[in-house]
């Protein structure tokens, strides 16, 4: 037995709620389980629990153990004074007086249900539930998607806050520097943060009707112009930065920091800094006018940004390749509307009470073809298959976040499948 269990058994009473007693034998009625507590305190508050006569609303703690109380130090700690039942598995100090009506719960409690918990933790599988899952009705399971897409948000969007904390509330640099990080993707994504830190949005913006120029705040402030290159393109880069770095004191970054190995040519870091020189260049006050769209191929139509001539023929500085436009591609920008675009809007929305923006964030992810990765393969070999990001990216979080910690309890499919009959 342990507390977890026993927190789900109270939280949904799953035991048997009839001819309740403590273990004075006063009878017990429980009209409400409380709230669940998962900060410091007791486990449950704003129950509502009727003992004898007495109708008591307030906190719960739970144990497996009535010992458990003296073992946790409650007794010394003001915020367990005003508990109105102490509720456990066993009761192994019935003789003891206690301030605290106690109720033990060891004989109201279906065997069987902790017997299928033991079962569903202790699969070895990656997925919990595995064998299992085919069982639950899709309803459920597409509910439980919907609730853990807006989990997933949540998350990515307390990144959000802090870097509007840091940018005193300004959602364009804000949104500059999550792109630029996105555009680096998981290999590429420090050195792309770390260069529009060390580069200003307001810097860019000044140059931006010169795409030469922009190209070279970024190459350069990326450490990129360091070598000794001979070509005209190379050297006319170098020249411009080299004016704008003492113009605008600009620190570049060490080369060393950015990675090409195993990466396709298409996605090296030349060809990503080339694409978003063309996106600055072609753009203003972007936040803004994605906030304005109203579906993806208006995205996509913000996010077409071809470099320039000179990557038409290289992948990087001074080597000729066959020529081959490098725009960036849908599948590149739904990454980007994934990790960026939709937890900006949803975020948006929350923040100005704008209902309309967020909604449509989820609407866009939906819009949108799934991920292809290892935790979307898990998924399909046991029968889950995602049919847009929304439903990929759901299916991430609920692996990462649940199935991995194996918090079936806090599932509702892990719920579902407890709570259903042999």
């Amino acid at each position: 037995m342990n507390e977890q269990f026993l927190y789900y058994i109270w939280q949904y009473k799953q035991f048997n709620t009839r001819n309740l007693f403590t273990s004075t034998g006063e009878p017990v009625t429980i009209i409400q389980s409380g709230l669940r507590n998962t900060d410091a305190g007791p486990d449950f508050t704003m129950a509502k629990v009727k003992i004898s006569k007495t109708l008591w609303i307030g906190n719960v703690e739970i144990h497996v153990n009535a010992s458990d109380w003296k073992a946790h130090s409650h007794d010394k700690d003001k915020n367990y004074e005003n508990i109105i039942l102490h509720v456990v598995y066993n009761d192994d100090i019935k003789n003891t007086t206690s301030k605290h009506p106690c109720l033990e719960l060891k004989n109201y409690m279906d065997v069987n249900l902790f017997t299928k918990y033991k079962s569903l933790i202790g699969a070895a599988s990656v997925i919990p539930c595995s064998s299992q899952i085919s069982s639950v009705d899709p309803f459920v399971i597409n509910n439980w998607l919907d609730r853990i897409l807006a989990e997933r948000l949540e998350h990515k969007t307390d990144i959000i806050r802090q870097g509007l904390e840091l940018n005193k509330n300004n959602w364009e640099e804000t949104f500059y520097h999550a792109l630029a990080k996105n555009f680096g993707a998981k290999i590429n994504a420090e050195p792309f943060e770390l260069l529009a830190k060390l580069l200003p949005l307001k810097v860019l913006a000044k140059h931006k009707n010169n795409l030469l120029q922009v190209e070279a705040l970024l190459f350069g402030t990326a450490g990129l112009l360091d070598d000794k290159g001979e070509d005209a393109y190379f050297l006319s880069l170098k020249k411009e930065f080299s004016f704008l770095q003492k113009k605008y004191k600009l620190q570049p970054l060490e080369k060393h920091l950015w990675k090409f190995l195993r990466l396709r040519p298409a996605n090296f870091p030349t060809i990503r800094l080339a694409q978003f020189a063309q996106l600055v260049h072609q753009s203003s006050h972007l936040f803004s006018k994605i906030l304005e769209v109203k579906n993806k191929k208006e995205i996509y139509k913000l996010f077409d940004c071809t470099p320039s001539e000179y990557w038409k023929t290289h992948y990087v500085f001074g080597k000729t390749s066959k020529a081959k436009p490098k725009s960036a591609g849908e599948i590149f920008i739904d990454l980007i509307i994934i990790n960026t675009v939709a937890p900006f809007m949803f975020y948006y929305g929350k923040q100005k009470g704008d209902d309309y923006t967020t909604e449509k964030s989820l609407k866009l992810l939906a819009t949108i073809k799934p991920e292809s990765n290892r935790i979307i393969n898990e998924w399909e070999l046991i029968g889950i298959k995602a049919n847009s990001a929304a439903e990929s990216q759901a299916l991430i979080e609920l692996k990462n976040n649940y199935c991995n910690h194996k918090r079936c309890l806090q599932c509702a499919i892990g719920h579902k499948l407890l709570r259903q009959k042999d």
